[in-house]
């Protein structure tokens, strides 16, 4: 009898350890133990340098019942007090969000909390309270700057129906963006226009088109003030000349913030022999990160510098990276939608022709390779090109098939939207925006004035490569 008794008492605290944890789904036990649980969240446990705008997620390792996901089972503590702000669930990806009514306060530690009345869609619950706590960045005393404006200072020729934007070195807060901190002239009169902001750029979008060979004066004021409240700390300003046409032949591709980089890749950039040079612009990789930036000398960047997504310093740069694929991203799919004026077809190899301004549609690959092709505006310097490439793209260079500007064309107006990998030939001279899906290569002595965006992959300098601010 002792030892039927001591077997019983082994295999029922075997049943106890194996089913303690076990969750229920409908009526039956299920045997593996598996019950939701907190797999990620952002910011992470003790994470330090959070910025004060941000928006908190966690995501779980199974869809979940939205109806008990509230502001009682999901919060956000500063010591005793609890956060007010908005929360959502996505079911697409078992993400729950919480965004803070107001702005975070700088050097203070905050503890999240998601309790056990969540449960997934079977009715299991989390089998106890997930806590977790990060650290908001120290104080911002820096002054926030203008770092790159649309039109630049003292263009010409500028569209009648230009956009303008100017992009600040930080995110603003946007509440001090409007039409009383971002000022448009032409001589004494105020330029009547909607104010808008996205990222780190703000928008001018005018009434009217501006008047063709006048001058604007376009000022962002000491009004506008960062997340921390810390204001410009001058006024900027800046003036352009108009042209007489709006821009034609296709719509204003607008990269937005991504047009201050030459280079913006997602997983990689590589420099793989020689001195390798980016002009005017910058060089950013993200969601990749500083390690995946290799070959940086010997190849250089001219006033510009190189950003990655794990960036710690200055404050902002991840969310900055961020903002600006997603501006590449938008940009990409509106040129892949480009459809006025109706897109003319090319197919093959388009080397040794000349194109005038409009929007060419390859349904496969597209070829620059039995002779240099002709971009001609027809002395238009507004004029606009993009191709919808389908597939992969290729230029052979050398003696042959390059990129020639003609009638006042201009390289910023020129947009290569790319369904698969672009490869620059070895000694192409290459003229325009490569928007690329995959990757792009530049293979031994090409040449660019343009910009090399990709937007999933890695943006790769062969040997000895030229890019320049188009």
């Amino acid at each position: 009898m002792k030892r039927i008794k001591i077997f019983t008492t082994v295999i029922a605290a075997i049943f106890m350890a194996t089913f303690t944890f076990s969750c229920k789904k409908d009526k039956y036990v299920e045997l593996t133990g598996v019950c939701p649980t907190v797999i990620a969240t952002n910011p992470k446990h003790q994470a330090v340098g959070v910025p004060i705008n941000q928006t908190i997620t966690a995501t779980f390792n199974e869809n979940m019942n939205s109806a008990t996901i509230s502001s009682a089972s999901f919060i956000i503590m500063k010591g005793s007090i609890v956060v007010p702000g908005s929360i959502s669930y996505n079911e697409a990806n078992s993400t729950v969000t919480f965004v803070p009514n107001a702005y975070l306060s700088p050097s203070t530690v905050y503890t999240g909390k998601i309790l056990t009345t969540v449960k997934d869609l079977m009715g299991n619950a989390l089998q106890a309270d997930y806590v977790w706590t990060f650290t908001t960045t120290v104080p911002d005393l820096m002054a926030p700057i203008v770092i790159s404006t649309s039109p630049v200072n003292t263009e010409t020729n500028v569209a009648l129906n230009k956009i303008v934007r100017a992009t600040f070195s930080e995110a603003m807060n946007p509440s001090t963006i409007s039409n009383s901190t971002f000022i448009i002239k032409q001589g004494g009169a105020l330029v009547t226009g909607t104010v808008s902001y996205s990222g780190s750029t703000a928008y001018f979008k005018h009434t009217t088109n501006f008047l063709p060979g006048s001058t604007y004066n376009a000022t962002i004021t000491t009004g506008a003030t960062d997340l921390a409240g810390n204001s410009l700390a001058t006024n900027y300003t800046w003036s352009f000349d108009t042209g007489v046409t709006l821009s034609s032949g296709g719509p204003d591709v607008d990269l937005q913030s991504a047009d201050q980089f030459g280079i913006l890749a997602g997983v990689g950039v590589s420099n793989n022999a020689g001195l390798s040079e980016i002009h005017d612009m910058n060089v950013g990789i993200s969601p990749g990160v500083r390690s995946s930036v290799t070959g940086f000398p010997p190849a250089i960047v001219v006033n510009g510098a190189i950003f990655a997504s794990d960036d710690s310093a200055p404050a902002g740069v991840a969310a900055m990276l961020t903002q600006a694929k997603q501006d590449l991203t938008d940009a990409y799919l509106f040129a892949e939608g480009a459809s006025s004026p109706a897109p003319a077809t090319v197919a093959g190899d388009v080397g040794g022709t000349t194109l005038a301004p409009g929007i060419y549609k390859s349904t496969s690959t597209l070829l620059i390779q039995s002779g240099d092709l002709t971009l001609d505006a027809g002395g238009n310097p507004n004029a606009v090109w993009i191709f919808q490439i389908a597939s992969d793209f290729t230029t052979v260079g050398g003696a042959g098939g390059n990129v020639i500007l003609a009638g006042n064309a201009q390289a910023k107006n020129v947009f290569w939207q790319t369904g698969s990998s672009a490869t620059i030939g070895d000694f192409t001279s290459f003229k325009g925006n490569v928007l690329a899906l995959t990757s792009i290569t530049m293979n031994s002595g090409a040449t660019a004035q343009g910009r090399m965006l990709a937007r999933n992959g890695s943006v790769v300098l062969t040997s000895t490569n030229i890019i320049t601010k188009p």
